[in-house]
């Protein structure tokens, strides 16, 4: 399944990760990739600010730029937010329980490409890209690897 969404502005890409929120449980992985301010962090924060809210929780969800790994707890279970973009190398991911986070958590993973072969067999791959820098509008194409992520033409 492929989807390509055109968002104008970042309260359209909080407005669609407030929607995918809704249906994430343990053990889906979003793959976020993109340029550099395409709005990986940004999706990410809404998606987790969106659960913990549904928990009556107010939460500062940061970057995990520099901690590279940021876990929540929610209602539905932990939501592992990474930002692999300083990972050195591949094997650093068992050291962060990364593999075993991807079979019961909801992962959302910043730059997927330093996964390597280690990515999971079931995800969701979101690529954002700007057409224009000059302005906030972002083209978010997504494509499901493997099942059960029929959920996605709802939003």
């Amino acid at each position: 399944m492929n989807y390509k969404k055109t968002l104008e502005t970042a309260e359209d890409a909080a407005a669609l990760a407030v929607a995918f929120s809704a249906h994430l449980k343990g053990g889906d992985c979003l793959l976020l990739s993109g340029p550099v301010g395409a709005g990986k962090t940004h999706f990410a924060r809404s998606i987790i600010q969106a659960m913990m809210a549904r928990d009556g929780l107010v939460e500062d969800v940061p970057s995990p730029t520099f901690t590279l790994v940021q876990v929540y707890e929610s209602s539905v279970g932990e939501v592992w937010h990474t930002d692999l973009y300083r990972l050195t190398h591949v094997d650093e991911l068992t050291e962060l329980g990364l593999d075993d986070a991807f079979d019961t958590a909801i992962t959302l993973v910043e730059w997927p490409d330093r996964l390597g072969a280690a990515r999971p067999p079931r995800h969701l791959d979101l690529t954002f890209s700007m057409p224009d820098i000059e302005s906030d509008m972002r083209v978010l194409e997504i494509h499901a690897v493997g099942d059960s992520w029929d959920w996605l033409s709802d939003v």
